[in-house]
C-alpha cells in the first residue's frame, strides 16, 4: 500500500523539538495561533517563528493538514531555519485542526496559498521575499499556490509530490484506493472529534481499526457504496463522480501552466516514492525548463532511492532492499541551502551545480546531468512465447509469432502482498495463473536503465474494457526479482488509451495497441541478471479493479472474468523501450 500518512508519524511523535524557547527566552520567538485573514474572510492560524533580534527575515511557509503543532513538534527543519535567519510560519490548512472553514483536499489550496504567501511578505518582520518547503501534501500546496501567481514566491522545494490528478487521483484511468486509508487515518479522527461523530479520534486507533477492516474497505464495490466515509469525507464520492476527462479536474493539473511561477524550484523525490513523485518531479522539471527557453537556472531535479517521506532520505534503505551510506542526504540542509542562495543571496554554490542529480540503484552511486533525462539508447526489447506459471522470452529481436493469453478476474485479482513501499522480491508472483511472465537471459554485461520506460503492447479480449498493468523488475542469480518503483506508473485502462477522447469501450477480439509511458527509473541490471517484465490485469488493493465488462466500478458492482491476449507477431510487436545509457 503506497505511504500517504505522514500524519502517522507526525502525530505520533511527542519530543518537543523547539523545547522551552518555544515562546520566547531563546534565540527565536514563537507565535502561537496566529490569525491569517483569507480573501473570503475565513480564519486561518499558524505558528510563527523567528529570530528574537534582527531583521526583517526572509520568510519561509509550510502548510500542512496533519497539524502545524505537531509538525514543529516533529521536525528539526523550523528550527534550524529560525538558526539560519529566517521567519518561519507553519498554517494549519482550511478546516484543519485550528485553522476556520471546510476541509476539502487541494481546491482552496491555490487561493489560500496565493494570501498566506502575501499576507507574509507584508508583515513587518519580513523583508518580502517568501520560500515554500514540505513533503507530499505540503509539496502539492506549494505547486497549487505557485499557479496563482503570488509576487512575493520567490523559491519553492516540493518534495515527493504531483503534476497531474491523472497520475494522483488516477493513474492510467484506474483510481487509487490509497486515498480511503489517506482519509481514515489522517483526517477523519479530527473530523470525528470536531463533529463528535463515531469512531477512532486518533491517529493510533484509526491505524488499528484499519489493521482489521482496511482491506475490507478498499474491496467495496460500488466504490461510491463505501459507508466508512460518509459523513466523513464528502468530497471523496464527489472524486469518484467526476471521471478522468471531467474538465472539473482542470483546477488539479500543472500541464500548461509552469510559465505561472519565476520561483527557484527544486524538485526532490524517491524511485521508490508514491506512484505520482517520480513522475511528478521529472514532469515538472521539464515542464519549468521548457517554459523557461530550455535554461535550467533556478530550475533543479534531485531524486534518490527512497520511499515516500523525509525520514527516507536520511536513511539507506528503502523497503527490503539496502544501499550504502552515501545514498541519504541531509534534508533540512538540501532545503535550507537552496533557501539561502534564492533569498538570500549566499554565494553557495547551489546555481553552479548540474541541475539534475539522480542515484543509479545497482551501481549505487550518484550521477548528475545537464538534462533529464540524461542521453540514452532507446532499445526495444520484444515480448514472446509465454503462458501462466511458463515464462517467456525478452529479447532485442522480434521473437516467434502468436500470443501469450492469461485469464483475469477481478473477484480474485493479482495481490501486492506488502502494504509498505519500497524494494521487494516480488518472485512468488511468477506462479500466478493469471499473468505472464517475460524473461531476458542473463545479462553478458552491467546494462544501464536511466529515465522513462515506454510499453508498447498489443492487446485483445474477450470483453469491453481492461486494465494492462507492465511491470519491469531487476531478477537476481538466486531468483529475487526486484521492482523498481512503486506501483500506479505502470497501468493503463485500455478505456482511457485516448484519454482526451473519453471512455472507449473495447470491441471484443479486436487488436489495440496500448502504451503506457509513466514508468522512470536508474538502475543498473548487472551482469548475470535478468531483466523481467510482467503483465497482469490487476494489482490490488492499490488500485482500483476493472470490472471487464465495460462497467464502472465507481458504480457497478458486477465484474467479468476476461482471457486478455498479449500480441507478438511481426505485424503486432508488442514491445517495452529502455533507455539503454553507454559506458
Amino acid at each position: 500500500m503506497k505511504l500517504r500518512c505522514l500524519a502517522k508519524v507526525l502525530l505520533m511523535i511527542s519530543s518537543l523539538v523547539l523545547g522551552a524557547a518555544a515562546h520566547g527566552g531563546g534565540p527565536w520567538v514563537q507565535e502561537p495561533g496566529v490569525a491569517i485573514p483569507m480573501r473570503d474572510g475565513v480564519i486561518l492560524r499558524a505558528e510563527v517563528l523567528r529570530p528574537s533580534t534582527g531583521g526583517p527575515f526572509p520568510v519561509l511557509v509550510y502548510r500542512t493538514p496533519y497539524g502545524a503543532v505537531a509538525a514543529l513538534n516533529s521536525y528539526p527543519t523550523f528550527k534550524h531555519a529560525v538558526e539560519r535567519g529566517y521567519a518561519v510560519v507553519v498554517q494549519d490548512v482550511r478546516g484543519r485542526y485550528s485553522s476556520a472553514g471546510n476541509f476539502v483536499p487541494y481546491e482552496h489550496e491555490g487561493a489560500d496559498g496565493y494570501d498566506t504567501i502575501e499576507w507574509a511578505a507584508g508583515q513587518s518582520w519580513s523583508n518580502g521575499k517568501v520560500g515554500t518547503f514540505g513533503l507530499s501534501y505540503p509539496g502539492a500546496v506549494q505547486w497549487l499556490a505557485a499557479m496563482e501567481r503570488p509576487p512575493h514566491l520567490e523559491a519553492m522545494v516540493p518534495a515527493m509530490t504531483f503534476s497531474s490528478y491523472r497520475n494522483f487521483f488516477y493513474a492510467g484511468g484506474t483510481f487509487d484506493l490509497s486515498w480511503i486509508e489517506w482519509i481514515w487515518d489522517n483526517i477523519a479522527p479530527d473530523i470525528r472529534v470536531k463533529h463528535d461523530l463515531p469512531g477512532p479520534r486518533t491517529v493510533d486507533e484509526a491505524v488499528a481499526a484499519w489493521r482489521g477492516k482496511g482491506l475490507a474497505m478498499e474491496s467495496v464495490v460500488p466504490l461510491d457504496r463505501l459507508e466508512d466515509l460518509q459523513g466523513i469525507a464528502p468530497y471523496y464520492y464527489g472524486w469518484l463522480h467526476h471521471p478522468l476527462e471531467d474538465p472539473w479536474w482542470e483546477w488539479a493539473d500543472l500541464e500548461g501552466k509552469y510559465r505561472r511561477t519565476h520561483a527557484a524550484v527544486l524538485n526532490l523525490s524517491g524511485w521508490y516514492d508514491d506512484n505520482y513523485g517520480p513522475e511528478g518531479a521529472t514532469t515538472n522539471f521539464r515542464g519549468l525548463v521548457a517554459a523557461r527557453g530550455g535554461q535550467p537556472a533556478g530550475t533543479a531535479l534531485l531524486i534518490g532511492p527512497w520511499v515516500h517521506g523525509v525520514e527516507s532520505t536520511q536513511t539507506p534503505r528503502s523497503g527490503e532492499r539496502s544501499f550504502p551510506a552515501a545514498a541519504a542526504i541531509d534534508y533540512d540542509a538540501t532545503v535550507l541551502d537552496w533557501m539561502d542562495h534564492y533569498l538570500r543571496g549566499v554565494d553557495n554554490g547551489v546555481d553552479k551545480r548540474a541541475p539534475v542529480r539522480y542515484y543509479t540503484m545497482g551501481a549505487d552511486r550518484w550521477q548528475e546531468s545537464e538534462a533529464w533525462p540524461p542521453r540514452a539508447k532507446a532499445t526495444n526489447w520484444y515480448l514472446s512465447g509465454a503462458a501462466p506459471r511458463l515464462p517467456g522470452r525478452l529479447t532485442k529481436t522480434l521473437g516467434s509469432g502468436g500470443n501469450s493469453a492469461f485469464v483475469s478476474d477481478p473477484a480474485d485479482p493479482v495481490m501486492n502482498r506488502y502494504e509498505a513501499s519500497g524494494g521487494h522480491d516480488y518472485r512468488d508472483l511468477v506462479s500466478r495463473s493469471d499473468l505472464l511472465t517475460f524473461d531476458s537471459a542473463p545479462l553478458a554485461h552491467d546494462t544501464e536503465v536511466t529515465g522513462p520506460i515506454r510499453a508498447d503492447l498489443y492487446v485483445s479480449c474477450d470483453c469491453r474494457d481492461l486494465d494492462l498493468w507492465v511491470r519491469i523488475y531487476d531478477v537476481a542469480p538466486d531468483g529475487a526479482a526486484w521492482n523498481q518503483m512503486a506501483p500506479g506508473v505502470d497501468v493503463q485502462r485500455a478505456s482511457y488509451r485516448d484519454w482526451h477522447r473519453g471512455r472507449q469501450l473495447l470491441n471484443p477480439g479486436q487488436i489495440y495497441e496500448i502504451a503506457i509511458d509513466g514508468p522512470v527509473t536508474s538502475n543498473v541490471f548487472r551482469q548475470g541478471h535478468r531483466i523481467r517484465i510482467q503483465v497482469s490485469g490487476s494489482f490490488f488493493p492499490n488500485f482500483s479493479r476493472n470490472l471487464q465488462n465495460g462497467g464502472a466500478e465507481a458504480t457497478t458492482a458486477t465484474g467479468s472474468k476476461a482471457t486478455i491476449r498479449i500480441h507478438h507477431e511481426s505485424t503486432h510487436p508488442s514491445h517495452v523501450v529502455l533507455p539503454i545509457v553507454a559506458h
